[in-house]
């Protein structure tokens, strides 16, 4: 390389470094511009997209960008974790800073209406320990739900266990609803103190809301107005999809091994001959022999 080529070289090096120097210059210019209009800025969260309302806000749904102090609402919002979860009062729009009067905690207040899948029917069915996996069901779970009816009457009354739904998605359990933070805030008998309960280990809860069609939830519903008692939760691993073939109900000769009616063979029926057909005899008749003396002689 030649001593031109060397001297070009290091003319370009410096003239980039003295633009870069200049550009910094003037970014600081403006911004101390911009700072004595309109005063410092300070990072706050803003909806990186349209929210709606009753919308659960996720990480990605927000961002954080810096504004002018001035034009800062006093409850703006400043660290995203502290909204993930929670849920919109009112619709937010893009851009728009998320503030603390705008949103709801999880919770009764939220509902679980925009939960509910098009088409499909949220329906709360009681429980207990026995009936629900000792309460180890969680919002997000799928269950089969398995009843127990009483068919036919009378002495001919017996008592049938069937698979009724499966692969069934679990909305809430209590008041914990899925998609959100698992926490509900409870206000102290003063009115003054709010204590925030977390609800992953909860096991208080005493309902649990199920999606179901509506035909599902009409016989859920006969259930629960005749026996509410007779309805049991199975809870599935969350990758078992497969939904098989409904099986035999369970009555208490199944349990038993014994042969039920349906399941025994029948006899093949026997093989008659064809009866002839009757044929009435004909009666003959008897001569009748001259009347003598005008008598007839029998």
């Amino acid at each position: 390389m030649g001593s031109n080529e060397t001297r070009n070289l290091w003319l370009s090096i410096a003239a980039g470094v003295f633009a870069t120097f200049l550009l910094y210059s003037y970014s600081q210019e403006k911004k101390a511009e911009y700072d004595k209009r309109f005063g410092s800025t300070k990072r706050i969260v803003v909806a990186k997209e349209d929210i709606a309302e009753m919308q659960t806000i996720y990480d990605t749904m927000v961002e954080v960008k810096e504004m002018p102090a001035d034009f800062i609402q006093p409850d703006a919002i400043s660290i995203p974790d502290e909204i993930i979860g929670n849920v919109a009062a009112v619709p937010i729009r893009k851009g728009q800073m998320v503030v603390k009067n705008n949103l709801l905690t999880p919770g009764p207040d939220t509902g679980i209406a925009l939960q509910v899948a098009p088409s499909k029917r949220a329906v709360t069915i009681p429980i207990d320990e026995v009936r629900a996996v000792a309460k180890l069901v969680r919002p997000g779970d799928r269950v089969d739900i398995y009843a127990a009816v009483d068919n036919g009457k009378g002495v001919n009354q017996r008592r049938e266990v069937f698979v009724m739904m499966s692969d069934v998605v679990v909305l809430a359990t209590g008041v914990s609803v899925v998609n959100n933070i698992p926490r509900m805030f409870e206000i102290d008998s003063t009115g003054k103190n709010v204590t925030q309960i977390a609800l992953t280990g909860d096991t208080k809860y005493t309902t649990i809301t199920i999606e179901a069609t509506p035909k599902e939830a009409q016989d859920l519903f006969y259930i629960l107005s005749t026996a509410p008692g007779n309805l049991f939760f199975a809870l599935r691993n969350p990758s078992d999809r497969a939904v098989p073939a409904r099986l035999p109900s369970s009555t208490s000769d199944s349990v038993l091994g014994k042969p039920v009616m349906a399941d025994m063979p029948v006899a093949p029926q026997i093989a008659l001959p064809p009866r002839p057909a009757f044929t009435p005899p004909v009666q003959q008749q008897r001569p009748q022999t001259p009347r003598r003396n005008g008598f007839q002689t029998l």
